[in-house]
């Protein structure tokens, strides 16, 4: 069994694996631990496969993971902690955004007795002020309208300890919010602030299209809110049609005339409809999910590996 495990996702990094291995090697040397990195190709249409085949055919600490396809960067976080057999894991993306460095300091409050260390970001160079805002406004959010508390300004760069990863190893479901996850679990758990630094080379692989898909499924995930407020807009927009029918009523039997106003209609007819609409599409989230679980097809599926079965 290892001291240390560390994770890595990889899709399309393939000018960034080089520097990332001699970074993470000098730090993992500089804490005399024993160590494997294990790298998951999450369906990279470059070179980062062959030169992650490269480390490991130098370097008996490096292990890879290739999948059959793209699944996503939570399936690959969770294919690696399936196969780790560290103390402790490291999840770390490869863009190098999340110095390498830092795991020393998050090793240390680990030691100190914490089962999750998680790295908050001071500041966030090299990401456009939409991202900025978005990614804060995201996370507020979700810590308003859920039970968990799951902590802002973080990603997925941490340290947990192998009691979590067996946890995680119990959570099979397919739409994968791993930061929400580790906190719903618990034990003790502290961070580590840092100022996150712009991407090393190449472009990111998270698109606003997956910034969106990514969203939903830590709130559908974490919390019923969207479901409440269906039925609460449902509440309301019957109430007001109440009253509007009450309103015909008397205009009609106790005034003697009919209300006026092709335009107040359409109005009314479009409104309820699109609150139909919305609550038809967040019941739609929802049951898509179930969907997907009752399926029980596998997280992910493996081409290659040069990791034994009998370590996962």
């Amino acid at each position: 069994m290892k001291d240390l495990s560390v994770v890595i996702p990889v899709f399309n990094e393939e000018l960034n694996i080089g520097p990332l291995y001699q970074r993470l090697k000098a730090t993992m040397e500089k804490l005399d631990l024993s160590y494997e990195f294990i790298f998951v190709n999450d369906g990279s249409s470059d070179k980062s496969l062959e030169l992650v085949k490269m480390l490991a055919f130098t370097d008996k600490n490096v292990k890879y993971i290739d999948f059959s396809r793209n699944f996503g960067h939570q399936i690959a976080v969770t294919a690696g902690l399936d196969k780790t057999t560290g103390d402790a894991v490291v999840i770390i993306d490869a863009d190098m955004q999340d110095p390498p460095e830092l795991i020393e300091q998050l090793y240390h409050e680990y030691r100190n007795g914490n089962d999750v260390v998680y790295a908050r970001r001071r500041h966030r160079q090299g990401e456009t002020a939409l991202k900025k805002f978005t990614a804060g406004f995201f996370y507020r959010i979700l810590s308003k309208i859920t039970t968990v508390s799951i902590p802002v300004d973080t990603g997925d760069f941490r340290i947990i300890s192998h009691k979590v990863v067996k946890a995680l190893r119990n959570m099979p479901e397919h739409n994968k919010f791993l930061r929400g996850q580790i906190s719903w679990i618990g034990f003790k758990q502290t961070f580590v602030e840092y100022d996150r630094n712009e991407r090393a080379a190449g472009k990111t692989g998270y698109t606003y299209r997956k910034m969106i898909r990514f969203a939903l499924d830590g709130i559908t995930s974490f919390s019923n809110f969207p479901l409440k407020f269906a039925s609460i807009m449902g509440f309301i927009v019957s109430g007001i049609s109440f009253i509007l029918i009450l309103f015909a009523l008397y205009k009609r039997l106790i005034n003697g005339d009919t209300v006026k106003g092709w335009t107040s209609t359409v109005i009314i007819v479009l409104f309820i409809g699109g609150i139909q609409l919305i609550s038809l599409g967040i019941m739609g989230e929802y049951l898509s999910r179930i969907n997907d679980s009752v399926k029980n097809r596998p997280l992910y599926i493996v081409r290659d590996s040069n990791i034994e079965e009998s370590t996962s």
